[in-house]
């Protein structure tokens, strides 16, 4: 019987073999077709144990069930369900529309699996051996499930849609040609992403991706070393969460749940760069206990990322650079121990509006912090945190801040600038101690009361001067603006009149810095 001829009464066309009969069968009465044997180890789709042809189904054969088979049987819905069936020759739906139900589990694929542009209600591929898996632009109403799959030569799903649910969970990637794992720049997910425990070797691309959910990468392990990035996801949209977050490992560990006490826990671990440049979430970017290994030339690049919380609580990366260059974020959880030091930490134009750390973070630390991240004088990362800590009350901390961002543009003044703002930081500390200069000025006054009672103090004009008070006196030098009327009637010689010169110049200082202090105060109010 030739392909076609007899298919519509559903008659199993004579050039069938066995297996494929079987096969066809199965189909029209939507049932498992079970191929296994019952030995894990012969079994497993993996593993070099040779399957023969009572476990071969050909690619073709395949495909005409799929896309013209038979009517199911009476009171059935014809669907392909696979298991422990090895498919011989490149099985190819390009452009294809499957109406029915596909299913495969530990099946083995000797060539790639071709479906670009092709249409599927549900697709299903569990637990199988697939040497590539080419399907740009496929289409799914719903499902596309490939959880425990292993992908010799990598996965393209670029500008796939996906109805409801992409699951990746402890699938395996190798690289292909192009040194990619997973390419699926454009991919559009309804509802989640889900990639726990997944095995990248290569790059994992996701430019422009769109999830309608979350996208859950806990513990999975990206590895790229030898190239600039492991993920490579600009301008991603997650209308919730991005989770880069450790898994529970085992039966008793429920996929998106904290695992339960005493379940083995395997952290989310990148060895190359990140890139989430311009990306956004809708609720929030999770780094919690997240191990990077980064080179000097790699990054974990946030930049322009929008989000309404960052938890940045991962390991500490001890190469490469974090960078936060352009990021908006309202909640920053952080933890002093999860950044990494001066040189490899960029923050401009970086903004947040609430801190919540978690554990302890001193002021002086969070200074070394801002310091981290700016290897040249930049006022902003200081502005930031100051205003962060006067929203939140903390008026005392934010002077600190601002006090800190004073004296390390003071580095940067040249030798007389630098003199001035030390001059400056002793008195009044800038403006933000004022209380200083009240102290110098009161100790002063009495070293210069004590000094001046001791003075020759001869009248310039006799009959024209009040009674001679040094206590008035030494005020009279101090107060630049102010005229006591003690000053001018006296005539100081030798020492004294250096001394009366030195407190005019002290006084002047004083004010001088007083006045800045207040205008910056009244500037920054």
């Amino acid at each position: 019987m030739t392909e076609g001829a007899g298919v519509r009464a559903g008659d199993v066309p004579d050039d069938l073999t066995a297996t494929e009969a079987g096969m066809w069968q199965a189909f029209r009465n939507g049932t498992v077709y079970d191929l296994s044997c019952g030995d894990a180890v012969a079994d497993d789709p993996h593993g070099g144990h040779p399957w023969g042809e009572e476990r071969t189904v050909r690619a073709r054969i395949v495909c005409w069930l799929l896309l013209d088979g038979p009517p199911a049987l009476a009171g059935r819905v014809s669907s392909l369900k696979l298991t422990g069936v090895q498919v011989s020759g490149s099985l190819d739906l390009a452009g294809g529309t499957v109406v029915p139900y596909v299913e495969m589990r530990r099946c083995r694929f000797e060539q790639d699996v071709l479906l670009p542009e092709a249409r599927f209600t549900t697709l299903r591929m569990v637990d199988c051996s697939v040497p590539r898996l080419e399907a740009a632009r496929v289409h799914t109403e719903g499902d596309l499930h490939l959880p425990r799959c292993r992908f010799h030569h990598g996965i393209r799903l670029t500008d796939a849609q996906i109805g409801t649910d992409l699951m990746l969970n402890q699938a395996i990637a190798h690289r292909d040609h192009s040194g990619r794992s997973i390419a699926a720049d454009g991919l559009t997910v309804g509802q989640d992403l889900q990639a726990e425990l997944l095995e990248s070797h290569g790059e994992l691309s996701l430019r422009a991706a769109t999830v309608g959910v979350s996208l859950s990468l806990r513990g999975a392990r990206l590895s790229n070393p030898y190239e600039r990035l492991a993920l490579n996801a600009p301008q991603l949209t997650v209308e919730r969460s991005l989770y880069l977050t450790p898994a529970g490992v085992g039966a008793q560990a429920m996929s998106g749940m904290t695992p339960a006490q005493g379940t083995r826990i395997q952290r989310f671990a990148c060895e190359g760069g990140i890139r989430l440049d311009d990306g956004r979430f809708g609720d929030a970017v999770d780094f919690e206990r997240a191990r990077f290994t980064l080179t000097d030339d790699q990054e974990l690049s946030l930049r322009r990322v929008q989000t309404p919380e960052l938890r940045f609580l991962g390991e500490q990366p001890a190469r490469g650079r974090v960078v936060l260059s352009g990021a908006k974020v309202i909640n920053l959880m952080d933890r002093a121990d999860a950044w990494p030091g001066p040189g490899r930490l960029h923050m401009g134009g970086f903004t947040y509006e609430n801190l919540v750390p978690r554990g302890p973070f001193p002021l002086a630390e969070r200074l070394d912090w801002v310091a981290a991240a700016t290897a040249e004088y930049n006022p902003e990362p200081y502005e930031r945190l100051a205003a962060v800590l006067r929203a939140g009350g903390e008026d005392e901390d934010a002077r600190e801040v601002l006090l800190a961002k004073q004296r390390r543009h003071r580095e940067s003044l040249p030798m007389a600038a630098k003199l001035w703002g030390y001059a400056q930081d002793w008195t009044v500390a800038y403006g933000y101690r004022p209380g200083r200069a009240a102290v110098w000025m009161a100790l002063l006054w009495a070293a210069g009361s004590f000094a001046f009672a001791r003075a020759g103090h001869p009248p310039m004009k006799r009959g024209e001067h009040p009674e001679w008070n040094p206590t008035l006196f030494t005020l009279d030098l101090l107060l630049p603006v102010i005229d006591l009327g003690q000053v001018g009637f006296w005539q100081l010689r030798g020492g004294w009149q250096w001394l009366a010169t030195a407190m005019i110049l002290l006084g002047w200082i004083l004010a001088t810095t007083v006045a800045a202090g207040a205008t910056r105060l009244l500037r920054r109010n």
